[in-house]
């Protein structure tokens, strides 16, 4: 059991995946068809789908006739021919410039170590005229320090705050559209994970390092309920540059 948890802790997205049987971003796949709604993705939109992972935007996106192509370090969301995915850093994408109709980045910009440059890379592939249809986590005021597992599996590591968000889409040469805040869609994941996982007996097993990581999952609880972590999305429009 106890190598189990330090394995869980040791990939806390995966583990997530396994909890949430799904998307790992609040609202699910509901969210990601309102988001593709608002950026106008429709049959023959050609979509990059920038951090892909295991492939349900795709699927998403795919359903209503987008020319999808997905984009992941590690990608998974292969089809038998492997054309479905590609293997790429969001920071340096291999894709020409103007190439593509919209950037789906779906709670992976904070993960980026160059914000700025991945950023700038989904503007240079985006043709004018073209959209970013991006959600992310966003903090504000003071955001506890939490152990690192925590850290990694909320996607706080290089997180920025909601004007700040909008101010590096704007400045990658992006005009910020509509921005949607998702707070429930975050409280019912929060509620989701709750109801599935044992947070208390689980890591009861390990100890004094268990009490840190369950004293850190109520402060990051805690957080989400008052606001300081929160989750938005946006639609943006390249600018001609």
């Amino acid at each position: 059991m106890q190598g189990m948890l330090e394995t869980a802790l040791a990939n806390p997205w995966s583990t997530l995946r396994g909890v949430l049987d799904g998307p790992l971003h609040p609202g699910g796949r509901e969210a990601t068809e309102r988001l593709l709604d608002r950026a106008d993705v429709t049959a023959g939109t050609g979509v990059l789908d920038v951090g892909c992972g295991a492939g349900e935007s795709l699927d998403v996106a795919r359903d209503r006739g987008a020319e999808a192509v997905g984009l992941d370090r590690d990608p998974v969301a292969t089809d038998s021919d492997g054309g479905r995915a590609i293997r790429g850093e969001m920071t340096q994408l291999p894709v020409a410039g103007s190439a593509v109709e919209v950037v789906l980045a779906e709670c992976v910009i904070c993960l980026a170590a160059d914000r700025e440059r991945a950023l700038d890379e989904a503007a240079r592939v985006v043709e004018p005229g073209g959209r970013l249809a991006l959600s992310d986590v966003v903090v504000g005021g003071r955001v506890p320090d939490l152990p690192d597992p925590i850290v990694d599996a909320l996607c706080l590591t290089r997180s920025r705050g909601r004007e700040a968000t909008i101010a590096g889409v704007e400045d990658a040469g992006f005009v910020v559209d509509d921005v949607c805040d998702h707070r429930e869609d975050l409280l019912a994941m929060q509620d989701r994970i709750e109801a599935r996982v044992d947070y208390e007996g689980l890591l009861g097993l390990m100890g004094e390092r268990g009490q840190r990581l369950l004293d850190g999952i109520h402060e990051a609880e805690a957080a989400v309920d008052d606001g300081r972590i929160g989750y938005i999305s946006l639609v943006a429009e390249r600018t001609d540059r």
